[in-house]
């Protein structure tokens, strides 16, 4: 079963991280194959029938996806479709900057500095910083990861390479995600491009610790379970359900994957909405998917007599 293991303090984390980085090789995709329906049990088989009419009444292009992390089993609608990643595309470059530090190359503690052509206006405030202004690759990985900053993507993408980044999710097994430049909210962002089940595989693997090493894993999770951006999936979810996660937004466009570390039964989603009329309709999807979901799982642990802090009720 897979546990999210919080850290006592952001400050320890990054000494924990530094101390268990090794080098790793890559783990390639070995999830469940997608079958397109959970074989059993119940539960999970009626989840999917009212997953597919939810899908089917937005106005719109939509593509989910859901693994059960304890049973091995999956779902998708359109898992396998080429959309907009938007700022899901941010965990990639997560992954990239930290198998990088894990060979080598540099320390969390690297400097970077910005240049006029890192900037970008659409997410975060790094924007307005000074040209020259120093940043640690811990800090731009907080700022991409939790605001959702642009400036400090684009900085870090510069550091590590954008064909890099692209080569790293091929080896992984990730055949749709990719950039096609770094990011520009008033340019061409459609080139940024992922698929609902490269998502979930690519959470999949962090969140069984397969990708770079445990350590590595641990501080990325760490990182989406500190997520400012909460109006969707976690919408409508207990407060004290821990969810790492990343959402990505364009005019048309509306995408939060993560994982849902509900104890007994963790699960991940992921649901990319894209070709909207408005956001409003991606909005509503993505939050009644989550809830939909979860009450499911939740109704697994029930017929399993397990409660829902993962104890075996007597």
């Amino acid at each position: 079963m897979v546990v999210i293991r919080l850290l006592a303090s952001r400050l320890i984390a990054f000494a924990a991280v530094a101390l268990i980085f090794a080098p790793a090789e890559v783990s390639a995709r070995t999830d469940p194959t997608i079958t397109g329906s959970f074989s059993s049990p119940t539960a999970l088989a009626s989840l999917q029938r009212r997953l597919m009419r939810l899908a089917n009444a937005v106005p719109g292009a939509i593509a989910l996806s859901v693994v059960d992390l304890r049973r091995g089993t999956t779902f998708n609608i359109n898992g396998d479709d080429d959309l907009p990643a938007a700022s899901t595309i941010k965990i990639p470059v997560m992954v990239e900057v930290l198998r990088q530090v894990t060979v080598g190359k540099f320390s969390l503690g690297r400097t970077v500095s910005l240049q006029n052509r890192d900037r970008d206006w659409g997410y975060g405030s790094l924007c307005d910083a000074p040209s020259g202004r120093p940043y640690s690759v811990r800090d731009l990985l907080w700022l991409m990861i939790t605001r959702s900053d642009n400036t400090a993507t684009n900085m870090l993408i510069r550091l590590v390479g954008r064909h890099r980044i692209n080569q790293t999710m091929i080896d992984l097994g990730l055949d749709q995600t990719r950039l096609g430049d770094i990011i520009h909210s008033d340019g061409d962002v459609r080139e940024l491009r992922t698929s609902a089940n490269d998502m979930m595989h690519l959470l999949s693997m962090i969140a069984q610790r397969r990708v770079i090493n445990a350590g590595a894993c641990d501080f990325m999770l760490e990182m989406m379970l500190a997520q400012r951006h909460n109006t969707l999936l976690p919408v409508g979810l207990p407060k004290d359900v821990p969810i790492a996660h990343k959402t990505g937004t364009l005019h048309d466009t509306l995408n939060d994957v993560g994982v849902v570390e509900l104890d007994g039964s963790p699960y991940i989603i992921c649901v990319l909405t894209t070709h909207l009329r408005d956001l409003d309709f991606g909005e509503r999807f993505i939050r009644q998917a989550s809830r939909l979901t979860f009450r499911s799982f939740l109704g697994l642990l029930s017929a399993e007599g397990v409660d829902g802090d993962g104890s075996q009720r007597q």
